[in-house]
């Protein structure tokens, strides 16, 4: 304690408490006890505890615990390291042996790998605060279940923040994943509690099996379809259609039933197929379109390196920069805007890489 507080004059229960007949009549706590209570105030650099009514006690400074996210209303165990201190209150350390109980607690769990019942407190950028046997965790987003991991399109900070703040005041399962006492660090895994109750509901399922479920989200790059016994697999934007889609928002919105096909597990995440449902339109693209062939096109897309072509609904090709006009092309949007038809000329045909390159010029 600082020389201010040592200094201090004590109050009348101080004195009467160096009595310790007095003190044991009153049960009042004696310098090195462990005493409980609960939080009543969090200030900047320090808290106070009611300790039963009996006396409000006040940890400060290095006596407080770094790996402790404590609010009004929590129940700890502290030290006493002095009686009496200039507020006339029992100065009190989180620091104690207690400490040590409840990181060999934190092993012990850790060792039985069960899953653990904690309340989110507090979330940041980096993901979830919580708090197991009175010592101060993190669940980092990469360890959030399917359910609560924060899918935001373009991956904003913001909004990945605002999603991960809904989940503060709830009550989460986890796992325990590291211990660290030394750095005061312990880690703790929503995920690990989600694919153990996966294990057994994906050992009904291999590649090559179709399943049926509902979009829970629309991504960048893919979207997500839950099945069965909330399993939950990912649709690559590349297997949603055979077509070329932009964005899968363009093609699925949340909710809507699908049908896919599983194309791969692996571990817990299960991969999925929507297109393989459908005949390739590309296999019979042979049969339907020829080199040299006049066909009426609509643009869906301009790049600086073309446009991409609507022959139909199922087959998509590409009018080169280069064959859009007998003349060098220095802007592409010079010569078409998208919803425009022209009548094309096929110039090329490769059902297996699905290619159909398209000419505006005259032969």
């Amino acid at each position: 304690m600082t020389d201010t507080v040592a200094q201090a004059p004590k109050t009348e229960i101080g004195k009467l408490m160096q009595d310790e007949s007095l003190a044991h009549l009153l049960h009042y706590p004696k310098v090195g006890d462990v005493v409980n209570g609960t939080v009543i105030a969090v200030g900047r650099n320090e808290i106070r505890i009611d300790i039963g009514g009996l006396a409000v006690g006040l940890v400060r400074g290095p006596e407080l615990d770094p790996s402790m996210h404590l609010t009004v209303g929590d129940d700890v165990e502290a030290t006493v390291i002095e009686l009496d201190n200039e507020f006339g209150e029992l100065e009190l350390s989180l620091k104690g042996a207690d400490r040590k109980k409840s990181w060999d607690k934190l092993r012990e769990l850790m060792g039985i790998n069960d899953p653990v019942s904690v309340k989110v407190l507090e979330a940041n950028k980096g993901g979830l605060i919580i708090r197991i046997e009175g010592v101060g965790g993190f669940l980092p987003v990469s360890q959030l279940s399917p359910e609560n991991y924060p899918r935001v399109n373009g991956g904003e900070k913001g909004k990945i923040l605002e999603k991960l703040k809904s989940l503060v005041g709830t009550n989460i399962d986890v796992k325990i994943i590291d211990v660290n006492e030394e750095n005061d660090k312990l880690i703790v895994s929503e995920k690990a509690v989600w694919e153990t109750k996966q294990v057994t509901v994906l050992s009904k399922y291999k590649p090559g099996d179709k399943v049926e479920g509902d979009v829970t989200a629309v991504t960048d790059f893919g979207a997500f379809v839950r099945f069965d016994e909330n399993l939950e697999g990912l649709v690559h934007i590349s297997e949603i259609a055979w077509q070329r889609i932009d964005h899968p928002r363009d093609v699925l919105k949340i909710g809507d039933h699908v049908a896919a096909e599983i194309i791969n597990i692996d571990g817990s995440k299960i991969f999925l197929s929507m297109k393989k449902l459908v005949d390739d339109p590309w296999r019979s693209v042979s049969d339907r379109f020829k080199v040299n062939q006049m066909v009426k096109g609509r643009v869906l897309k301009i790049n600086p390196f073309g446009l991409f072509v609507e022959l139909d609904p199922d087959i998509h090709g590409l009018a080169h920069i280069s064959e859009l006009s007998a003349k060098p092309v220095k802007d592409v949007n010079e010569i078409a805007r998208v919803g425009d038809e022209f009548d094309f000329r096929v110039v090329s045909i490769d059902p297996e890489n699905h290619r159909l390159g398209l000419s505006l010029k005259k032969q």
